[in-house]
């Protein structure tokens, strides 16, 4: 191939990536052009499966927003877990706002916050429009984790229970004293159907395809559903973080 011996050495040892042009190469000295094409389709998903958020962020926060929403709409079941914050996908406008502020000044990024939160509230018309089905599981910490002002987050976990009531949306919230937990508290992520699992990592999103990874995340989405609350006992965790923020009892829920 004229390649250089430690040049094929770093690709059989996964140190580096083949390009297009080594799998060809490759494939016509092992007379197996035929694979030529699913070898580079796989390259290519790599190269997309981990991407610095520079490097989706380059023009600020609303492209992004906007590029999610083909998948959102394709999705008919979702399946999100959270560790730290509320989704997107239930996030009131001053929640948004405040963090994507926050993520834009930590980033450094151009400043197109209200852009970027009208984007991301637009993708909720889902949750009460066309057949989509969305089961999310939140770790109580998540209830405490005080986003933007008192009154912000007051909105926001009021917002969690009328959300909950939603024929489309089941809210499950993991207690804090969950004891013997088969699954401990990981990265956030999402499933969409059985096909894609978005993670997002401080640095960048990882996007998982490769079945074998997918049912990774489908057991352990499982097994934290299964240490989640419901219902009125949801609700109870939740106006408790409310009643802890100190806020005026007129913007608590009825």
């Amino acid at each position: 191939m004229g390649r250089h011996s430690s040049k094929i050495s770093r690709i059989e040892h996964g140190k580096i990536l083949p390009s297009a042009a080594d799998i060809h190469g490759w494939c016509d000295h092992c007379a197996a052009n035929d694979q030529v094409a699913d070898l580079v389709a796989s390259l290519r998903a790599v190269e997309s499966a981990y991407v610095e958020w520079r490097r989706l962020e380059t023009s600020g926060l609303r492209p992004l927003q906007v590029s999610y929403l083909p998948l959102y709409e394709a999705t008919r079941r979702f399946r999100v877990y959270q560790s730290h914050v509320v989704p997107g996908l239930i996030q009131t406008p001053d929640y948004a706002t405040a963090l994507l502020s926050s993520i834009a000044a930590f980033r450094r990024l151009p400043d197109d916050i209200e852009a970027a939160v009208t984007a991301r509230v637009e993708r909720q018309r889902l949750l009460s429009h066309g057949d989509h089905r969305f089961a999310v599981v939140l770790e109580e910490s998540v209830l405490r984790h005080q986003i933007g002002p008192a009154d912000v987050m007051a909105a926001q976990l009021g917002h969690l229970i009328a959300v909950a009531t939603l024929p489309s949306m089941s809210l499950g919230i993991i207690p804090f004293d969950t004891p013997d937990r088969p699954v401990w508290p990981v990265e956030g992520f999402g499933i969409f159907d059985d096909d894609r699992v978005n993670v997002e990592l401080l640095s960048a999103r990882v996007i998982v395809t490769q079945p074998r990874e997918v049912a990774v995340y489908t057991q352990a989405f499982t097994g934290l559903a299964g240490l989640a609350v419901h219902g009125r006992t949801a609700r109870s965790l939740i106006t408790a973080a409310i009643d802890a923020l100190g806020d005026d009892p007129g913007t608590r829920p009825a």
